[in-house]
């Protein structure tokens, strides 16, 4: 019963300290517009990572309040494209999307990596999960990799992005 309490509590205060780092990120949009490859993802819900439809990247496009993220995925061995347009919550970095859908920029150094948290409401509960992206195709494993494993230790589960081309056909422009 202890660690039940223990583990309510860490949940808690890890849920509290992800809203206060969303709220820090001064975002510049024409910064982190662009290409996106995913690379990791980590939810305390392991079915969060046993979805189907994996997302190999994004490209991000800003016209005012706006973003429109367009995710490439892999479905049976033909690229597949997803179109989707939010709006700029009421903190920086936040954007709330159509179905009860959020993302929040937790942190990014605009050139190499960022570090998303998507949150989703289906059937009632709310799901989060923390994806880490960097603009390379190759390159992976870099200190903001370091900095996503920091903010992810407890959450438990964790999956590396499947290599593609997919993401490399998003990057030049071909899907």
């Amino acid at each position: 019963m202890e660690a039940r309490l223990l583990n309510t509590i860490w949940r808690l205060f890890l849920v509290y300290l992800l809203q206060a780092e969303s709220t820090r990120v001064d975002l510049v949009p024409e910064k982190i517009a662009g290409f996106w490859k995913e690379v990791a993802v980590a939810s305390d819900q392991n079915l969060v990572l046993k979805t189907q439809r994996r997302i190999e990247g994004l490209f991000l496009t800003f016209s005012g309040r706006n973003i429109t993220v367009k995710a490439v995925y892999n479905s049976s061995g033909s690229c597949m494209t997803e179109t989707s347009v939010g709006s700029r919550g009421n903190a920086a970095g936040d954007f709330a999307f159509p179905g009860h859908r959020k993302i929040c920029v937790l942190e990014t150094d605009y050139e190499h990596y960022t570090i998303l948290k998507l949150s989703l409401l289906w059937q009632g509960r709310n799901f989060h999960v923390l994806k880490y992206f960097t603009r390379s195709l190759e390159i992976e494993d870099e200190p903001g990799f370091w900095r996503f494993r920091e903010m992810t230790a407890d959450q438990g589960h964790y999956m590396l992005a499947r290599h593609g081309r997919c993401a490399e056909l998003l990057k030049e422009g071909m899907v």
